[in-house]
């Protein structure tokens, strides 16, 4: 590419990047049905210089991405699908040139294929001889009886081993939906790293903190090299969206709490951090007018209606945060029902609302499925919870609140005002998720008519399964979220008590939220979800470690829904 082009290039971008757009790696298309590249992969190849390894990306009925990365720009890469997995007959085939303008990423939009295909593809260089390991994909039926997604979120590199990528590379799903928290942008020996797990020495490249490009690049890298994560891409096609640490921690539209002035542009620091998500996890752009919306919508089989959703950078508002409410004269409850009643606050934009909308309205489908990062469901827990979570008496606080609930529930007449105030006064855990933004909550659920939604959701790095309601309790739906795949969640924030205890604080957290039916605050795992015609079943499957490569799973927990 000539220095004209390669200044050209540079000045769009800056101009793209000061003008608040986000800015994505190029897909390139294969449309015909006919191109076959004619080129000979000879037996003395070997598996070499494809270091993170192979994947694929949104399949549908007609269409796949197939992805990789060449250790060297410049080099002409030989693609090629089959429905044979010693590609004896060659079903898709094509060239093209690595580029260090997408750190030698490649990312080939496979089109006009035909439906419920198993698929094999792989990637050569015949001036190295080298080949990658052997990626397998689907596309799916117009019409599917059953549809099983892995649901995972929340890796964090330096917390533990990926066994949990191991477990649904193993699985019997289909697809793995990835809900965000790909990685993680902390510096190494930061958030993930403890006494416990150090020894495993997987510490975060580049050491600092992630910031430009080539740093997004680098840990992305790091990250793909991992021989778990790479088996779940190559065994699995992956449909992915992002979540705040692909930027930086409870990040929002304009900003982050984990970014500071010296560090620079937010809109820099976003804009190439969604550019390197987009080199490693490539999206479909096939029907959207805009490149840059990672929202989007799959009809699975005309079973499922997946509707992915960005919940954290195109629409948010900054977060609320309890902190600013508590007072040196108590909760300043006034100021809190004001911000949080504030009708100028979003979540998802009225642009990706009113497209979320149409969608489900327009969709026949049994299953109405959001896939999206942060818990919808509404976690009201008894305000002063809230400041006893560093409190050495929170378990016997914890102990009082469920014995009164408990004779609330029972209709005990015994029950003091004062009492019922302590259970009734309730405030959402977490303003991060949609309980800070319960006006566009509201507004979703009133838009589904008499159709009813089940949200997959990540983020919080724990396990859950709640109703669904509105403010006047009427029923919408049912929330499935998953445990982190090796991020620390509430064990680790309460100091790694007991099982015995944390046993208790899972009950008792689960009696005092009204919504909710199920909570893990312990292991690591993922939800294998199956969709038929007549029910969902979620099961909640966890590893018994993340500390060694010998490992095993258990079902944790199963639920069915009709």
């Amino acid at each position: 590419m000539s220095t004209q082009k390669n200044s050209r290039r540079q000045f769009i971008q800056n101009t793209l990047w000061a003008s608040g757009a986000i800015i994505l790696a190029p897909n390139f298309i294969s449309c015909r049905k006919d191109s076959i590249e004619e080129e000979i992969v000879d037996d003395d190849y070997s598996i070499k210089n494809f270091n993170q390894g192979v994947a694929s990306f949104d399949p549908t009925s007609n269409s796949v991405i197939i992805w990789t990365r060449y250790k060297n720009p410049n080099k002409k890469i030989l693609w090629e699908v089959s429905k044979n997995i010693d590609f004896s007959t060659i079903l898709r085939s094509g060239t093209i040139t690595t580029e260090a303008t997408r750190d030698n990423t490649i990312a080939i939009e496979l089109t006009e294929l035909t439906a419920d295909q198993k698929l094999y593809y792989r990637f050569s260089n015949k001036e190295d001889k080298a080949i990658s390991v052997i990626g397998e994909t689907l596309t799916f039926s117009d019409n599917v009886s059953t549809v099983k997604l892995a649901v995972c979120s929340c890796s964090n590199y330096q917390a533990g081993l990926f066994n949990v990528y191991n477990a649904m590379a193993k699985s019997e799903a289909d697809v793995i939906i990835h809900l965000g928290d790909y990685l993680y942008e902390v510096e190494a020996r930061g958030y993930g790293t403890t006494n416990e797990n150090a020894f495993l020495n997987r510490f975060h490249e580049p050491t600092n903190e992630i910031i430009s490009l080539e740093d997004y690049r680098t840990r992305y890298k790091q990250y793909r090299a991992d021989a778990d994560l790479q088996l779940a891409h190559q065994k699995k096609p992956f449909i992915c969206v992002w979540d705040d640490h692909e930027i930086a921690n409870n990040a929002y539209k304009d900003g982050a709490e984990n970014h500071s002035e010296n560090e620079g542009s937010y809109n820099t620091r976003k804009q190439v951090a969604l550019q390197a998500y987009s080199e490693f996890s490539p999206f479909s752009r096939l029907e959207a007018n805009n490149q840059s919306l990672v929202y989007r919508n799959f009809n699975i089989g005309n079973l499922v209606n997946l509707n992915m959703l960005d919940t954290r950078i195109i629409g948010r508002d900054k977060q609320l945060s309890i902190e600013n409410y508590i007072t040196a004269n108590g909760f300043n409850i006034s100021q809190y029902q004001t911000d949080i009643s504030d009708t100028s606050r979003a979540l998802l934009g009225s642009s990706q609302q009113n497209w979320l909308t149409q969608q489900i309205n327009n969709s026949s489908a049994k299953w109405q499925v959001l896939g999206q990062q942060v818990l919808m469901a509404k976690m009201h827990v008894p305000a002063e919870i809230l400041t006893a979570f560093e409190s050495p008496n929170l378990e016997s606080i914890l102990t009082e609140l469920v014995n009164i609930k408990l004779r609330f529930l029972q209709n005990d007449p015994s029950l003091t005002e004062q009492e019922i105030a302590r259970i009734s006064t309730v405030l959402p855990y977490n303003l991060d998720a949609w309980d800070g933004y319960p006006l566009d909550r509201e507004t979703l659920y009133n838009t589904l008519g008499d159709k009813k939604i089940i949200t997959l959701a990540g983020d919080s790095h724990n396990a859950w399964t709640s109703k669904l309601t509105k403010e006047d309790k009427t029923e919408v739906g049912i929330e499935l979220a998953t445990a982190g795949i090796t991020s620390p969640g509430f064990k680790e924030y309460l100091g790694n008590p007991s099982n015995e205890i944390l046993t208790a604080f899972e009950s008792a957290i689960t009696t005092l939220i009204d919504d909710l039916n199920y909570f893990n605050a312990t292991q690591k795992g993922f939800i294998l979800t199956t969709f038929t015609q007549s029910q969902a079943k979620a099961e909640w499957i966890f590893v018994d470690t993340i500390l060694s490569a010998n490992y095993s799973t258990s079902v944790g927990h199963t639920i069915t829904y009709s």
